[in-house]
């Protein structure tokens, strides 16, 4: 999975194809796509104003990346996670994680501290707001504007495509259930990151993911293992 590149944001002119990427890969991210409901390709096309060819190379793209899966009929749809699925993308995440922000502690500065900040205050009126959307969006910004100080593409790469498997059963536990107990130990981490303490802010984000999966985990069928 590409680095995160939202396309409003861009300096350089972003290619169609990957422009249809990102947005097909937001609407998983953020679970605009319900876990297990098919849509058809031809559905995807209109919804992302977009040819049958980027729609395909992006359906192609993240189909490798396990974010979708191929039905019959010309559709796909976002995998239902298992008990068992969830707790592989538990292990990977509770190493991964914590383990960039670590490597993240010293290459962060005062303007990138700023900038998580002002993230997390958004966070917190989101989850004032009851606004799922603005929390996912947030949520997944805190994460990857602090893991990409790290310096390491691949554990980067690797965390991303676990977001895009973990995130639509996220969505699914906001609808459930509101924003009103959701993960947010970012306070914690951002005390860390001020302190320079590289043991305690993996600490804050291994609380902090641990607090979602566990969430995710209550909400799945004990019979999808």
């Amino acid at each position: 999975m590409k680095k995160y590149v939202d396309p409003s944001e861009s300096p350089r002119k972003v290619p169609s194809h990957e422009i249809t990427y990102c947005r097909l890969r937001d609407m998983i991210l953020f679970g605009q796509l319900a876990p297990g409901q098919p849509v058809t390709i031809q559905g995807l096309t209109a919804t992302l104003e977009a040819g049958m060819t980027p729609v395909r190379e992006a359906i192609r793209k993240l189909t490798a990346e396990g974010a979708l899966e191929l039905q019959g009929n010309r559709r796909v749809s976002v995998p239902e996670l298992t008990v068992s699925q969830l707790d592989e993308i538990a292990f990977a995440r509770l190493t991964i994680e914590p383990k960039l922000a670590q490597m993240a502690t010293n290459h962060l500065r005062a303007n990138d501290i700023g900038a998580l900040a002002r993230i997390d205050a958004e966070i917190d009126q989101a989850i004032a707001a009851g606004d799922v959307q603005r929390y996912l969006r947030g949520n997944f910004q805190f994460h990857f504007a602090l893991y990409e100080r790290a310096g390491a593409p691949i554990l980067l790469s690797i965390a991303q495509m676990l977001w895009l498997r973990f995130g639509p059963s996220l969505r699914v536990v906001c609808g459930r259930y509101g924003t009103a107990n959701l993960p947010d130990r970012h306070g914690e981490a951002l005390a860390a990151m001020r302190a320079g303490d590289a043991t305690q802010l993996a600490a804050a984000l291994e609380g902090d993911i641990a607090q979602g999966i566990e969430q995710v985990r209550l909400s799945l069928p004990s019979s999808k293992i």
